[in-house]
């Protein structure tokens, strides 16, 4: 079995694909690690506010078989007949795939947003804060301790098959700031 991390977003009925993904990446993977959810203004998209989080899970699936049974997944959620750019019903990148590095299958791994965008690093590293970035060495605590940037993203409530996905204290202590920025 191989460890897997994947990164799922949403821009378009976020909710409902986002449950729809994770409902569909369950019968694929079994048992699933998530992490809380955030929403974030798009990035490399024009488009509307996006919900982003990341899944870990073990597959016995090779890369390639793995990536098409995502992609199926997104496109049953919509995603290929989409004709409105910037609307992205479910998005699953393959962000780690074991200790991977390098092009395998045609895909550049670990992805390139891993360690980049905020809304990859900052749930991965609430999720699995002491495992380490493939080809790198540090750990995803790490990378997001000392990541700069400016994308701008904040924890919500989300909840799946009755299961809250979200950090209370990160979702209290954001409706705190917002609060008390008015």
């Amino acid at each position: 079995m191989i460890e897997v991390f994947l990164g799922l977003g949403s821009n378009t009925e976020r909710d409902d694909h986002l449950r729809r993904g994770l409902d569909a990446l369950e019968q694929l993977l079994g048992p699933l690690d998530l992490s809380p959810v955030f929403e974030s203004e798009a990035v490399g998209v024009l488009g509307r506010r996006f919900y982003n989080m990341v899944v870990g899970a073990y597959t016995h699936l090779p890369l390639a078989d793995l990536n098409a049974a995502l992609k199926a997944i997104e496109a049953a959620c919509g995603r290929r007949e989409q004709v409105s750019p910037g609307r992205i019903t479910l998005d699953i990148d393959i962000l780690t795939y074991g200790q991977l590095c390098g092009v395998h299958d045609g895909m550049r791994l670990p992805r390139a947003e891993t360690a980049r965008n905020a809304f990859v690093l900052w749930p991965l590293a609430l999720l699995a804060p002491h495992a380490r970035l493939p080809g790198d060495g540090r750990s995803y605590l790490e990378l997001w301790t000392c990541w700069q940037g400016d994308q701008v993203l904040w924890p919500i409530a989300f909840d799946w098959r009755g299961r809250a996905l979200s950090a209370p204290e990160l979702v209290a202590e954001h409706q705190a700031r917002a609060v008390s920025a008015k």
